[in-house]
């Protein structure tokens, strides 16, 4: 079963959400990163579909989602995925926030920590780290300046390293960000520019899993950093994968997120691709 609407926030936001899966199937929930849509979770759902509920949704001012007025936060970002959650009755769920999306949901877990059975934080942080509102700040200049076909090109080789030029995935990641409204994505700039969630990770009371690429930097290493101390973290990193593991890597992604929904063990340090 597919459904897709539209939550209208009391500001005047209209995000875009769909939902897929049974529906009698235990909820997952899926927020999507800076400069991606919701499509960035296809793969997800193509094997997860028949046996969870799907609920995933744009963040504001990318893909369907309305490009807000003036800096986002991440208390409204937050909020925006609680909405989503009421719009669709999902009462609890597992969270899963891909890069931006972990910070999301950990605004949405400080304000409403029952609605949370599980979350997985997938290649980002609960704080932002020095020198990032400088950079952040040159990427909203860049982008407002040049165009998001900039920074698509600046952004895909990094984010997807070891893919050739030509390969569909580079491809479609390529036109995701471009398509992207330049407002939306500076207005995010903001949010990501200097952020601190720490309290939110440290207070999590659900089991909590990190997925990172290996090579997205030091991401492997900064994740248990940031969410090690809490009992029962566990941590898996994909070899091959950048910092969209489950755009890059779906298949040895899915097999990890699906251990860790159906409350299985799986291979902590690394899986194969």
């Amino acid at each position: 079963m597919n459904r897709s609407l539209a939550v209208r926030r009391p500001d005047g936001a209209v995000l875009r959400a769909c939902v897929d899966g049974p529906a009698d199937a235990p909820w997952v929930v899926l927020s999507n990163s800076v400069l991606t849509d919701l499509s960035v979770w296809d793969a997800q759902v193509a094997a997860l579909g028949d046996r969870y509920r799907l609920l995933r949704y744009d963040q504001r001012g990318h893909g369907g989602s309305i490009v807000p007025e003036g800096p986002m936060d991440f208390d409204r970002y937050g909020a925006d995925l609680l909405a989503v959650m009421d719009a669709t009755g999902v009462a609890r769920a597992t969270v899963v926030g891909l890069s931006m999306g972990c910070p999301t949901a950990l605004a949405a877990t400080a304000a409403a920590p029952d609605r949370f059975a599980g979350f997985v934080a997938v290649d980002g942080i609960a704080k932002s780290g020095p020198g990032r509102a400088a950079f952040w700040s040159e990427r909203r200049d860049t982008a407002l300046t040049w165009g998001m076909e900039t920074i698509a090109a600046q952004t895909v080789p990094r984010w997807l390293p070891e893919l050739d030029a030509d390969d569909p995935i580079r491809q479609r990641l390529h036109a995701m960000i471009a398509a992207t409204p330049a407002e939306g994505f500076a207005t995010a700039t903001h949010a990501l520019g200097g952020y601190d969630l720490s309290g939110a990770a440290a207070g999590l009371r659900c089991p909590v899993l990190g997925i990172a690429g290996a090579l997205d930097g030091a991401m492997p290493d900064t994740m248990p950093a940031h969410f090690g101390a809490r009992p029962g973290f566990r941590m898996a990193v994909i070899p091959g994968a950048g910092h969209l593991p489950n755009l890059q890597c779906p298949e040895a992604f899915n097999r990890i997120l699906s251990a860790f929904l159906d409350g299985h063990a799986f291979q902590t340090t690394k899986e194969t691709a």
